[in-house]
């Protein structure tokens, strides 16, 4: 057998291992269940990519994403290294053929949903494949308590019966004591290798600061630490918005959302690698192969919706141990928005079955049939027959989906989209010309922004009902436009398709899942409350919040934090905060207000020390009412 640190070297470049990475491979290569638990950017697929290599035959890889997958299969055949994703869209017969390979075509990895899993061909190539390792990806998904549940992860077992002598690692950078329990449960795991890297960092200092003027203080920190940034956001929207603020104040900065093509991200994400820009401004879709090692700030713009989400995130900052920052910028309006993001519109079982029903008879499906049944399927058309609210719906359909009942076809997502190919000043001489537009133009105008920067998708059916006009007529003009080169445009008739995976049987269907779905809206409930204990104590050291959030039994506190600083700053006296204050206007002039915002001092020590500052004559107030040091008069 091939040595692992030989394998690291020749396709990785690599001459040593992280923490923990070779104990957990040589647990694999020695035939044991593992469970490998690291933080993010601790370096999880190597774990099991190299016993992969090192061993005859294939490794199944179960993953979540389709993105995930496609990332590290093309990561891995640019080293050569002969992998495959099953991915959605393949006909019965590529899927023949693909196995095929995988059975005799020398593959080392193939990448599969546990979707997957209940394909009889699928099941059956397995079978006949070589299978030296089964990887679960992301397995806190196989968790009832795990943060992005999945029930079609409980599919897994069959490869436990397809290939009962080969061993299965898990791996997650996001699971709780319970969680890790419940997973080497789920699994089957006899005896198995247990492996927790410590959650602590100690060169990243956890910040979070009550702002009402969050975009001040925003480029307060983005002037201070001139260096690679993420800023998270919690809408597409909000992501154009807040990039064009900041080129407006002098920042190279790009945005980065999930509605992006897959050229834009690439090109994107690897101008940022490259430092062509100093800022991501990026939705919770900018998450995959982001490990550049000198990002000094993670910002967030708005609450994350939970502990596991926010730690990833702000675990990119600082993977070059040099001293980072991960802050979230709150105001009081933020535990209202975060509630009515994330818990006001989750479905009730009773809601879920309502929905389920409707959807039966809108595709007009008798009791005990549409099995395996695919139908077209227009969404807005849906809420409007049955006077759904959108985004409740849109959640119940994504509930039937998860626990299997039906699957929804990511297109669904995908409205109309456009976006102006002519300047503010043309199109409003395009109108004078053609006033019949003038009413359907200046809606969209006035809905939607970014339009004349990117493609955006926009609600047909919301925008019609605003011009009063039909949705018919609406796109028909929108043709108009893309035809006489106004505007792009990118449309469907059917917003989705929807198959069932099981037939029809009303109360019957949803009572079988009512504990999950009634349990999955407890732990939501319980990751918001922790989300807002979490930036609402200032009084315990902000690392030991989220280490004991997640199990660690560290006691120290890490100095750095918000808490830790201010509280250190409550036993010093006056000539420090003076020191502090000095050192900040070595960089420029401050008003006070920038001034306080900077300082971890209580406002009133601040102004004190402003005061004494001034009776000395070591600071100056200039023409704008900003202070100076004296000495660079």
């Amino acid at each position: 057998m091939k040595h692992p640190i030989n394998i690291l070297e020749r396709y990785w470049n690599y001459t040593s291992f992280r923490p923990f990475q070779e104990e957990i491979i040589q647990s694999i290569i020695d035939g044991k269940d593992t469970f490998a638990l690291l933080p993010t950017g601790g370096g999880k697929s190597i774990c099991f990519q190299i016993p992969a290599l090192v061993k005859d035959g294939i490794c199944i890889v179960i993953s979540p994403l389709v993105a995930l997958m496609k990332n590290q299969v093309d990561v891995l055949q640019k080293k050569n290294i002969k992998a495959m994703a099953l991915t959605s869209g393949i006909t019965y017969n590529e899927l023949d053929i693909l196995l095929d390979n995988c059975v005799y075509g020398n593959y080392k990895f193939l990448y599969i949903s546990p979707e997957r899993l209940q394909q009889d061909i699928v099941k059956q190539r397995i079978k006949q494949m070589n299978v030296n390792l089964i990887a679960v990806d992301e397995a806190h998904c196989i968790s009832q308590w795990g943060n992005d549940f999945r029930p079609a992860y409980k599919n897994i077992d069959i490869l436990r019966e397809l290939h009962p002598q080969t061993n299965i690692v898990a791996l997650t950078a996001s699971a709780t004591a319970d969680v890790i329990k419940d997973t080497i449960k789920e699994l089957d795991f006899i005896n198995p290798s247990i492996f927790k890297q410590s959650f602590y960092r100690k060169n990243l200092a956890y910040m979070t600061f009550h702002e009402e003027d969050k975009l001040y203080r925003l480029v307060t920190i983005l002037k201070k630490y001139n260096t690679s940034s993420i800023i998270y956001v919690r809408s597409r929207k909000e992501t154009v918005n807040i990039h064009e603020f900041l080129s407006n104040k002098g920042f190279l900065s790009m945005f980065y959302h999930g509605g992006l093509s897959n050229l834009e991200k690439e090109n994107r994400l690897n101008d940022w690698l490259n430092n062509n820009f100093q800022i991501m401004v990026a939705t919770n879709a900018f998450g995959m192969g982001i490990d550049k090692p000198d990002v000094k700030t993670v910002i967030h713009l708005n609450l994350p919706d939970s502990i596991e989400s926010y730690f990833q995130e702000a675990g990119r900052a600082g993977r070059n141990g040099d001293k980072a920052f991960a802050v979230i910028l709150k105001n009081k309006n933020d535990e209202i928005v975060v509630k009515d993001q994330f818990l006001n519109v989750l479905p009730s079982t009773s809601y879920i079955k309502t929905v389920y029903k409707k959807l039966s008879n809108y595709f007009q499906i008798s009791y005990g049939e549409g099995e395996l049944q695919t139908f077209a399927f227009k969404f807005n058309t849906f809420c409007k027959t049955y006077k759904f609210n959108s985004v409740l719906a849109y959640n119940a359909l994504q509930v039937l989906e998860r626990t299997g009942i039906i699957n929804l076809n990511k297109q669904f997502k995908n409205k109309t989209k456009i976006k102006f190919l002519i300047s503010n000043n043309s199109l409003f001489k395009y109108l004078e010309i053609n006033k019949n537009l003038n009413t359907i133009i200046k809606t969209i105008l006035r809905t939607y922004g970014g339009l004349f920067e990117q493609e955006t998708k926009i609600n047909t059916s919301l925008i019609a009902e605003k011009a009063n006009v039909s949705e018919i007529h609406l796109i028909n003009n929108l043709i108009k436009l893309s035809n006489e080169k106004i505007i792009t445009l990118s449309h469907s008739n059917t917003d989705a398709e929807i198959t069932y995976i099981e037939p029809r049987e009303d109360d019957k269907t949803i009572n079988r899942v009512s504990k999950i779905i009634e349990q999955q809206i407890k732990l939501k409930h319980k990751q918001i409350n922790a989300v807002l204990n979490y930036i609402n104590n200032n009084t315990t050291c902000k690392s030991k919040q989220l280490l004991a959030y997640f199990g660690d039994s560290k006691i120290e506190n890490c100095g750095i934090c918000s808490v830790c600083i201010k509280s250190n700053y409550k036993t010093e006296n006056i000539n420090a905060i003076k020191k502090e204050i000095i050192k900040h206007l070595e960089n420029g002039d401050l008003n006070s207000r920038a001034i306080i915002n900077l300082s971890y001092s209580s406002e009133k020590s601040t102004l004190n020390a402003i005061q004494e500052l001034l009776e000395n004559n070591n600071i100056i107030i200039t023409t704008k009412n900003t202070y100076r040091l004296a000495h660079t008069r």
